[in-house]
């Protein structure tokens, strides 16, 4: 699709935005303790949230330029950005859940595996009402039944965690594919970064 937008603030959701927007403004936060089940699934929640879309929203700024701003006037492009930023999510929140609780079974002696789809499920529910598609529900649930069968959660904390996400943000963000092609390892290696900075920040929280 060519990038030839034209800046309309009414088509902004706010909360797509400020997460990317304020996102630096987070290092001044008190971080909060991850003590229980109930910590540790509004971590993996709020993290997947950012990743997803700082990752997603700074690529489509780089690539596109100046013509960041122009681009949300077309409602067809809006619909992909957001398409694009629940599937992004539903895989980003996989990989974290998987990651957390692999490192929890290994690390800390605490084998929380067999809660691994409810918390995932209940993510995925509570963001019914923020109008995740329910298309994406149902998919994201049966790839996470999928991946769970073969998990291997002593070796998964450090065996490429965060590869699946990184792949669907390659996949899903909506830049010509002839020019995704060129930013591939680009696009990657930005979302791996984001989550080296969530693995840091959750071994620092984590006190089951």
């Amino acid at each position: 699709m060519a990038l030839k937008y034209k800046f309309n603030l009414k088509d902004i959701k706010l909360e797509d935005f400020k997460i990317y927007l304020f996102s630096l403004l987070k290092a001044f936060i008190p971080k909060k303790k991850i003590k229980n089940i109930k910590d540790l699934t509004e971590f993996i929640q709020k993290k997947s949230s950012w990743v997803s879309q700082v990752t997603l929203y700074g690529y489509l700024k780089t690539r596109m330029g100046t013509k960041y701003v122009l681009m949300f006037d077309d409602e067809i492009f809006l619909t992909s950005i957001n398409k694009a930023k629940w599937n992004i999510y539903s895989i980003a929140l996989q990989d974290l859940t998987f990651y957390c609780l692999s490192y929890l079974y290994v690390f800390h002696g605490h084998d929380e595996t067999k809660k691994a789809y409810n918390i995932y499920e209940e993510i995925l529910n509570d963001e019914i009402t923020n109008e995740m598609p329910q298309e994406v529900i149902s998919k994201g649930k049966e790839k996470f039944k999928e991946r769970l069968e073969k998990i291997n959660w002593r070796k998964y904390y450090n065996s490429w965690p965060f590869n699946e996400s990184a792949l669907a943000l390659y996949e899903w963000s909506p830049v010509a594919q002839e020019l995704k092609n060129l930013d591939r390892k680009i696009v990657l290696n930005s979302m791996i970064l984001k989550w080296e900075n969530i693995q840091k920040e959750f071994t620092k929280l984590i006190n089951f």
